[in-house]
């Protein structure tokens, strides 16, 4: 197992993993067209099928036949199969829930030795660090693994959420707060510090902010050499 990577490091953020996503490539190939075979007509069995034939009977003057009425019906087309999405579970309280359903417990950090915070002990939690939820400025900053022990985390779906989705966060005492998906940052690490001022500070409008790993997997302290960050403002 490797050794967890490190999250801030003087507002450096970056969410540990332990494990690398595999990526299978799905090759479709087109099926193979069906040869029909056909024998060779001699030529001059070919040219004679050229020669105009000769006059038969008198053409008829009788209407061609009509189709019958009594000819079945088409069947109707079949209705569309609707395929419904399973209702969400009730969010608990002290929980954050993503567009998608991913789903953490929100655990309250402060910064370790070396202005670090620490990573969650557990994949489905994330570790919060800077403003309270009910704050009127500041980031709200959350970090959440990718994947760890064999096991993807609910972070993991920050690579694929869009602007506009909703994120909904429950405090301890089950007060319900919604955030909308405003911004979708992917950032190397050696390049966030010179973002950390504007993605975690907290000066400016209170504000979620969601972070985690990925891109290519580099090992060592920094785990992934990418950050996914996603910015949510209250609704």
């Amino acid at each position: 197992m490797a050794r967890k990577s490190r999250l801030i490091t003087g507002f450096v953020l970056g969410a540990a993993s332990v494990l690398v996503v595999e990526l299978a490539t799905v090759v479709i190939s087109a099926p193979p067209m069906a040869v029909v075979a056909g024998s060779a007509q001699p030529a001059a069995a070919a040219l004679a099928g050229l020669r105009p034939a000769a006059p038969s009977e008198a053409p008829s003057s009788a209407p061609p036949p009509t189709p019958s009425s009594t000819a079945p019906a088409a069947p109707p087309p079949a209705a569309p199969v609707e395929h419904k999405q399973p209702p969400l579970a009730p969010q608990k309280p002290g929980t954050l829930r993503l567009p998608g359903g991913g789903t953490a417990a929100m655990v309250r950090q402060g910064l370790g030795p070396g202005n670090t915070l620490p990573v969650p002990s557990d994949i489905g939690q994330a570790a919060w660090w800077g403003a309270a939820l009910d704050a009127v400025s500041g980031a709200s900053v959350f970090a959440g693994h990718v994947n760890w022990k064999g096991a993807t985390g609910p972070f993991a779906e920050l690579w694929n959420e869009r602007i506009g989705g909703e994120v909904t966060i429950v405090d301890s005492v089950g007060k319900t707060s919604k955030y909308r998906i405003s911004q979708l940052v992917t950032v190397h690490k050696d390049d966030l510090p010179g973002r950390a001022d504007d993605l975690f500070g907290q000066a400016g409008p209170h504000r979620v902010v969601l972070v985690t790993c990925g891109g290519r997997w580099v090992g060592g302290t920094d785990g992934y050499e990418e950050n996914r960050v996603v910015v949510a403002d209250p609704v």
